[in-house]
């Protein structure tokens, strides 16, 4: 079902459906910044291979975790390089996604990650309030594989159907266009692995052109 989320005055109802599928351990599609996202309770596995399978995804390509605040980053990473920081500092909420080492205690299953974890807060205040609710949630794009980024829900229910449990319809996505990844797992230097909504020249301007691999060439 689609359930209006534009309005805080108004959004409880629809966030409450969203928080009770999510803790019931099913998927739920939310508005972000960058495209509508697809995602469940990243400590549920049964919840999480469920959004694969709403994409057609393997294991092999594990979602992302939203998360809403920095201070969450601590509890689910480890070794983040100060570089790292300093752009999630600056950046978010917002367009960029951090992939960093995950804390190797946590009980989660989020696919082959090969002991990795992709990190964003985002900067979209329904999506916010829902994470504050739920904790963090592995979201990927709501979109079968292959096909576009939805940007509206009632384009992501179109490609996701009976899949999802509650589509929280937050109007049209701001931004449009998919987050900018950096992979700062090599703690010598970082490495941008995806363009997105933040520029390379936006990296480079907070980190240094000293922080990336041979320079930010992806």
């Amino acid at each position: 079902m689609i359930l209006p989320c534009t309005d805080p005055l108004t959004w409880g109802p629809s966030l409450d459906a969203a928080v009770d599928a999510v803790g019931r351990g099913a998927v739920v599609v939310l508005p972000t910044d960058t495209v509508y996202g697809v995602g469940a309770d990243a400590f549920n596995a049964n919840a999480v291979a469920a959004v694969l399978a709403a994409k057609g995804r393997g294991r092999q390509m594990p979602p992302p975790v939203l998360i809403p605040d920095l201070r969450t980053v601590d509890g689910l990473a480890r070794d983040v390089p100060a570089s790292a920081r300093a752009l999630m500092e600056a950046l978010w909420p917002g367009a960029l996604t951090v992939i960093v080492h995950a804390q190797p205690s946590l009980a989660w299953d989020l696919g082959d990650t090969h002991g990795t974890v992709a990190l964003r807060m985002p900067d979209h205040e329904a999506a916010l309030a829902l994470l504050r609710r739920t904790g963090p949630l592995a979201v990927t794009s709501a979109n079968r594989t292959g096909e576009p980024a939805a940007t509206t829900a009632s384009a992501a229910q179109e490609q996701l159907g009976e899949a999802v449990a509650v589509y929280l319809d937050g109007g049209d996505s701001p931004l449009g266009t998919a987050s900018t990844i950096v992979d700062a797992t090599d703690p010598a230097a970082l490495r941008i692995v995806r363009d997105g909504g933040v520029s390379r020249e936006r990296l480079i301007e907070i980190a240094g052109a000293e922080a990336f691999a041979e320079g930010p060439t992806g």
